[in-house]
């Protein structure tokens, strides 16, 4: 059994995930910005994507971050944000 628990943890510390967030009040490029900026203030976080047109942000980081971090992050902004999806990325 420990044989086994060895040799995941390093999969287990170097997971990543993709998290999908829906900011719909965003309406102009600074919205997006401060988004952006704010998910990448998260530690763990590897980079984010904030779409005007789409109003999502998309994140990829480590595995493990719960959603409540994520949206305390937008909310920081002026904005609520509902996580739409997360998956885990293959390595």
């Amino acid at each position: 059994m420990k044989k086994w628990l060895i040799l995941l943890l390093p999969l287990m510390l170097f997971a990543k995930e993709e998290v999908v967030i829906k900011v719909a009040e965003m309406h102009c490029p600074l919205c997006t910005t401060a988004v952006k900026k704010a998910l990448k203030s998260v530690e763990g976080v590897e980079s984010s994507k904030v779409t005007l047109e789409t109003k999502l942000a998309v994140v990829i980081a480590k595995d493990g971050i719960e959603d409540k971090t994520f949206l305390e992050a937008v909310k920081t902004t002026g904005y609520e944000g509902v996580i739409v999806s997360r998956h885990r990325l293959k390595e």
